[in-house]
Parts: C-alpha cells; structure tokens; sequence
C-alpha cells in the first residue's frame, strides 16, 4: 500500500538510466519506485497531475532564512527610485510608531538612488526615532544620529570591528554609512532578538519558500558576526519545527564567531558546546559547514580585489586579518568541520585556495567539500586549484541581472569574465548548486535563478560573460543534484527513483523547454516535502484520499 501515487506527470528525474517517468509511488517520505514499478499498487491518496511537469524539490544552497523572514515585516525600500521617496517612506513608518520605537528598513540600492541615504535627512524623517535602512547587499547600511549616537560613532568612543569601515566626509564626520563589520555598532543596540521573534521569522520565510518550490535550504550564517541574530539562533528553528511551522528540510551554518577552543585533552581543537560539528541533525534540521567572512562585496566595493575598483578604486577590505582567518579556517579543517568562506573578490579567493590547500597538506580529508560562498571574481588560473581541491563553488548567477550593471562600472570590460561564472565550474569538473543569498539584492526565487544562468542578462539589457551561458537543463541540475551534492546528500535527494526522498515539485510548464524568458513565469502547482504537500494541496486533483491523507 502506498502512501501517495503521483500519476499522469511529466517527471524530469535528473537521472541518466531513467530521465522522464510518469507515475512516482512514496511511501513513508521516500519514493520507492517510478512507472510500471508502482502504477498498479493501492495508494491511501492518489493525485492525477493532468500532465504538469514534477521535478525534484529545489534547493536553495545559500540563503539568510532569518533575515528575509525578519525583512518581511520591516519597511521595504527595494522599489524606491529617488531619495526623497526613502525619506517619505521612513516618515509615514514614523508618523505610526510610538516616539521612541525604531524604524527598521531594507532593500535599497544606492545605485538607484544615486546615493546612500544621508544621516540628517534620515534623522528628520524620523522625527528623532531610531532610524537603520539596510542595502540590499546586506554589506552596508545608513543610520540616523539617533542611532549613530547609542552606537558611540558621533563622539567616537565606538571600536570599529576590524574588517569594519565607517565612512566618513571631507570634514571626518560620519555620514551615516556603515560598512561590513562596522554594522555591529548597530547589531550590538538590537541584538539578540527573542527566539519566539525569530521563530516567526523563520515561518514568514518558509511560507513564500515552499509556494516557489523550496524544499531544502542552507542558511548561510547564524548565531554570531553581524550575521547571526542570537546566539540561541538555532533554536528559533527547533521552535518552528516544533510548533509544525517548518515545512521544508533547513541545514544550519554556524558562523565562525560561536566556535569556540577546546582543551586539547578533549580531542577537538574547535568547535560547538558539546563538540557538535557539521553533520549533526537529521534530514529535517541538521548543523553544516562553518561560515567565515573573508572579504565584504561587490556592490558596496569592499571585496578584496589585487587590481583596484575603478572609479572610486581601492582595493576593497579582507574579514579580518589574513593570519587570523587562515588560522580559522585551518582550526576549523583539522576539527572535521566543512568550511564555507564567503568569498568575492580574487585576492579572498587567493586567500582561501591557499589555506584550503594547507589544510589539505596537513591533514588529508578526501570528498570533504569545503565550499567558496560566491566565488564571483575567479580568475582562470583559479579553476584548476578549485577542482583540484574539490572545492564547491556557490555563485548567486541571479546576481547578474539585479546587480550587473553596478558590477560592470565597478571591475571594467577585462574583469568581467570572471564573474559568476557557470560553464567554466563545469568544464573544470565542479558542482555548481543553485542559490540566492536572499534577502540580499533581489528575488530568491529558483526559477528566476534558473533564467539568470541561462540568460545571464543585467537590467540594462548587458550580456556578462556570455561564454559563461548553461542550458535550462543545467541549470536545473544546480537546484537538484548539484545542491544536494554541496550538502553531501545527493544519496538520498535531488532526484526522482527509489530511495529518494518524495521531495518533489509540480510545475505548469517544464522548464527545459520553454524559451529562457518564460522560465520564471512558470506556476508552481504545488510543492511536496517526504510526500507531504506543503503548497498547493487544495488545487490539486485527489482522485483517492485528499490533502490530509
């Protein structure tokens, strides 16, 4: 007896010896066969998918589940045009917040603008509230002088984290702007947030996840940095698990921040309380690699590059100290820990290849897949040391069209072809999972991403690095097979036969056929996790059983 027939679909398996099937059987959460190995067994629930397109649940490899739950509530600037409509926007928040309440934004692009907006302005726009605009990058943000004030940077009595900038004008005033690690003068005034509060973050989050098709996710940094949100930020997904509100398989990176030394009787050099390292969990919620920052970003100009940006140059700033980040890393290697080092500018890349290599050199992990967050600015003499290394690439090729054009006026025509690449990862050998870094820049959305890999078009209509192009084929590897390979799951996810897990996806369109530009228009129908339909249940055509079933 089945659990779950799925039959008269389309299903684009991802697997070379059975690529199409049309009848799927789950039972207990996992798929136990496909076509005329299940079409005639008795299934408590059968759906008739009318010939829709079923590929496996997509994956998101690098996302901020948290944050984009937590933007969901706050003041979104992302369709501002001019300055004056951001400081209209925080003066009608205002106008509805007790006096000394803050008002939290996220999302707008200087590039738009024209500039950041300015600490004055936003102080009168708020009416004297605290007033924190985040960018879209997620690398930079704007605050009034109320808090600048809290924060210590008017009086200068504030410690900049290094890896932090405070911008300041031709007079040494700040003008508001606060870039990568500097954001912790302001994190420090609002952090930790409640794990009931993140918790409905996280529920806010999975909610538009699963209605695009989600159905695993990697959440790119918790628990401390400026990236972290608390330090019982784990929890907060234990909670949401708990109360029934986590409807999507979620893996944890823990920022490199909360590992800690251990005593060298112990046997572990680095790591959680308890000695909790990467693969700690099970399928629904589980610990992955470590997250360090090893350099800012492009947008805001604060990658670490070794030829300066052009304009404005500079040379962009590491995370830290290049020793402190190399020990890190190393600590992290001989501790059994998977590394994921965000990564963009060439001279970051430089720095992790280099350390990857010496920890490989000093205590060999075969197929341990250590990963580079981004890896947006990859020279060619990069490819063969990140193959060599087996190294997983993570690149946001989405960045492209919301983003593209800034890159573009940043790096100039010769550096261009380095950036996010798709084809030459490939060519050389590599995994490439789909992601997004959500909430930063723009749409998380897979097949928006799956669009931008193929298309890899900017706003204005520029064609980056066309050599670069997959096909839709491809691109729906990297939200299946791919991104369950960087998780070191492709055992039991990311394809559609026996053993798998019924984490599946049904679309109104199969997305390898269409012209690339109706990629993301495509419906999701309805998504399902361990068979379960988390979305869409209600449209769906029961023809035995019924969405509780």
């Amino acid at each position: 007896m089945l659990d779950l027939l799925l039959r008269d679909v389309r299903a684009l398996t991802m697997r070379a010896d059975h690529p199409r099937a049309h009848t799927v059987g789950v039972v207990g959460g996992v798929i136990v066969g496909v076509d005329d190995d299940v079409r005639d067994l008795p299934a408590r629930a059968v759906v008739d998918g009318g010939g829709a397109t079923l590929t496996p649940g997509f994956t998101d490899a690098h996302n901020h589940m948290v944050w984009y739950g937590l933007s969901l509530a706050e003041l979104d600037l992302s369709t501002c045009r001019s300055l004056d409509e951001v400081y209209d926007a925080v003066a009608a928040r205002a106008a509805e917040l007790p006096s000394d309440a803050w008002v939290v934004g996220s999302g707008y692009d200087d590039y738009v603008l024209g500039r950041h907006p300015q600490r004055a302005a936003l102080e009168r726009a708020g009416g004297g509230r605290p007033v924190w605009l985040k960018h879209r990058s997620a690398h930079m943000c704007v605050a009034s002088d109320a808090v600048l004030d809290k924060a210590g940077v008017l009086d200068g009595s504030a410690r900049v984290p290094d890896g932090g900038v405070v911008e300041r004008d031709a007079d040494g005033e700040p003008t508001g702007l606060l870039a990568e690690q500097a954001q912790q003068l302001v994190d420090a005034l609002v952090k930790p947030y409640p794990v009931e509060e993140l918790a409905a973050a996280v529920t806010r989050a999975a909610e538009v996840y699963v209605r695009e098709g989600l159905t695993h996710v990697t959440e790119a940094g918790i628990a401390g940095g400026w990236i972290g949100h608390s330090p019982a930020e784990a929890a907060a997904y234990q909670l949401a698990r708990q109360q029934g509100e986590l409807p999507l398989r979620v893996e944890l990176m823990p920022a490199t921040e909360v590992l800690h030394p251990f005593d060298a009787a112990v046997g572990v050099e680095t790591g959680l309380d308890l000695g909790l390292r990467s693969g700690f969990g099970d399928d629904f919620l589980r610990i992955g690699p470590m997250k360090i920052f090893t350099d800012g970003a492009l947008s805001s100009r604060t990658a670490a590059v070794t030829e300066p940006f052009l304009g404005a140059g500079g040379l962009g700033v590491l995370g830290d100290d290049p020793d402190v980040l190399r020990e890190r890393m190393l600590a992290a290697h001989r501790s059994g820990w998977r590394i994921a080092a965000h990564a963009i500018g060439d001279r970051a890349i430089d720095l992790t290849l280099d350390t990857l290599e010496q920890a490989q050199k000093e205590l060999p992990r075969p197929d341990v897949r250590h990963r580079i967050e981004h890896s947006a600015m990859v020279r060619p003499e990069h490819l063969s040391r990140m193959a060599a290394l087996d190294v997983v690439p993570v690149p946001q090729a989405r960045f492209l069209y919301e983003i593209g054009d800034t890159m573009h006026s940043a790096l100039g025509a010769d550096r261009i072809p380095w950036l996010y690449r798709q084809r030459s990862f490939l060519d050389a050998g590599l995994r490439v999972p789909g992601s997004s870094d959500r909430p930063c820049v723009g749409t998380g959305a897979p097949l928006a991403g799956m669009r931008s890999m193929v298309e890899r078009t900017t706003k204005a209509g520029l064609v980056l690095a066309e050599s670069e192009r997959v096909d839709a084929t491809e691109a729906l590897h990297a939200y299946t097979t791919h991104a369950a390979y960087a998780c070191r799951q492709e055992d039991r996810r990311g394809r559609i036969g026996p053993g798998m897990q019924a984490d599946l996806v049904l679309l109104g369109d199969d997305p390898t056929t269409v012209d690339s530009a109706e990629i993301d228009g495509i419906d999701v129908l309805a998504t399902f996790v361990a068979g379960r339909a988390v979305h869409g249940a209600d449209t769906l055509t029961w023809t035995t059983g019924g969405p509780a079933s």
